[in-house]
């Protein structure tokens, strides 16, 4: 497996950010961690040797980003307004700086050909891969989100403004009629996992939620409920994450 490392000085964020690259072509997967971790993690706890035959047989190269959640929203010491504040930062950073990274080099991996971002992650990183996928799905085509909540009272509570709004998907995406973004949506592939079992009770409300929301607003999505046996846990999220890319279209 080609594997990569990167650590470049962040405009946005005026600190560095680091980050991996495993893969030599393929559809480019942009992995956030889970709650304050950092880019090492994915590969840590034994997900990239788990893709590993989707990265050595070139159907996906995978970006594995670093996050600041102790920042912004597990900061709380700090106003949430400061907090979703440097979360903007952090939002422009990964579609400013890394993006645009991420873009280049699989153009160049993949004979020139520009495919669609795949954004995914577990529980936190859930949370992030589904709020950038629904800001921008101009970026992202396809969604893999496993055991995530999808909206912010669970960080700041019942305070609100309009930036929390914004990066809460559970409060904008029920009001939200622009067909820029709607026929996007419904012309990419959007799939949310979550067991029923240990640990998983606040994230299994959310996705029925989302699983609402989404039906309502006519945007097709496979909404996967698995059973009271799977976890809130890495061993099932290595199987999950097997599962619906070997049912994705990674071609494009």
């Amino acid at each position: 497996m080609e594997i990569s490392y990167h650590r470049e000085h962040s405009r946005e964020l005026a600190r560095d950010m680091e980050y991996k690259v495993f893969g030599h072509r393929g559809k480019p997967v942009l992995v956030f961690p889970t709650s304050n971790a950092r880019f090492s993690q994915y590969e840590e706890f034994g997900m990239l040797d788990t893709l590993r035959g989707f990265i050595d047989t070139g159907r996906i190269q995978v970006w594995t980003c670093d996050g600041i959640d102790w920042e912004t929203f597990h900061n709380e010491h700090a106003h949430p307004a400061d907090r979703i504040h440097r979360h903007e930062n952090y939002y422009r950073y990964i579609v400013q700086e890394l993006v645009p990274s991420i873009q280049d080099r699989s153009r160049r991996a993949n004979d020139g050909r520009i495919l669609g971002i795949l954004a995914t992650g577990c529980s936190m990183g859930a949370f992030h891969s589904a709020n950038f996928f629904f800001r921008r799905p101009d970026l992202f085509d396809t969604l893999i989100a496993l055991s995530g909540v999808y909206s912010t009272k669970i960080f700041f509570g019942n305070y609100m403004d309009e930036v929390v709004y914004l990066n809460s998907p559970i409060d904008h995406l029920p009001s939200l009629t622009d067909e820029w973004f709607l026929s996007r949506f419904r012309n990419s592939r959007i799939i949310l996992c979550c067991g029923q079992g240990a640990w998983e009770d606040e994230m299994l409300t959310e996705t029925r939620h989302m699983k609402e929301i989404l039906e309502a607003k006519g945007i097709p999505a496979w909404i996967d409920f698995w059973g009271s046996d799977v976890s809130h846990d890495w061993c099932w999220w290595k199987k999950q994450i097997v599962y619906f890319l070997d049912r994705c279209d990674l071609s494009r």
